[in-house]
């Protein structure tokens, strides 16, 4: 009984990723591009790139922030989501490169966690499409 129900709401599953994900990242990219919701803009942004010895930390702030925050919106909207995911999955590659790989694997030690759940969302909309509820098809 149960089966037949959630075998009926299958459709639905690429948009609750696509609406939670895409959520997600406009409001990060929006906390660094932005400084929104506490964020800390893109000069702080930068201060803390710079902490972590990036190169040119002023352009990778502009590069991470717009990527998840363009990212973010393409995944929301359905616009060219594929597109969109390869964007985030740049930004959680760095992401675990730079800070949370040394950490370990578990989020309450700065780990790579979160980072491996997130790029696991970006596969499922990038292997199967924004869905049918999307602006563009992909």
């Amino acid at each position: 009984m149960l089966g037949k129900i959630f075998n009926r709401c299958g459709g639905y599953t690429v948009i609750i990723i696509r609406l939670a994900l895409g959520w997600i990242f406009i409001a990060h990219g929006g906390q660094k591009l932005f400084g929104l919701w506490g964020g800390q803009g893109l000069g702080g942004t930068a201060q803390f790139l710079q902490s972590l010895a990036l190169p040119h930390p002023d352009i990778m702030a502009l590069l991470a922030g717009s990527a998840e925050f363009l990212g973010g919106l393409m995944v929301l909207l359905g616009f060219y989501a594929r597109w969109g995911t390869l964007f985030i999955i740049g930004v959680m590659a760095v992401a675990i490169r730079t800070i949370h790989f040394k950490n370990g694997f578990f989020i309450q030690n700065q780990g790579y966690e979160y980072n491996v759940a997130v790029i696991a969302m970006c596969l499922s909309i990038l292997f199967a499409g924004s869905g049918r509820w999307s602006i563009k098809h992909d």
